[in-house]
């Protein structure tokens, strides 16, 4: 018997974020407002999510701040 099961970090696009100056690549850029979260799945099947949080991430080299 064996059991199939995952954890990670997923991502969910939620749309457009501000326009920013990023303080890593120092360029100003439309951000993506992004929700951020841990997952447990088994058998591919998602089972809990856990440490919701909104990040907004930079369009060009993908810093995320949270917000």
């Amino acid at each position: 018997m064996f059991f199939l099961f995952g954890f990670g970090t997923k991502r969910q696009h939620l749309g457009p974020g501000e326009t920013r100056t990023c303080p890593n690549c120092n360029n100003t850029s439309q951000w993506a407002r992004v929700e951020q979260y841990k997952q447990f799945s088994l058998f591919f099947v998602p089972v809990t999510r856990w440490k919701r949080r909104q990040v907004e991430v930079c369009g060009i080299c993908g810093t995320t701040v949270a917000v």
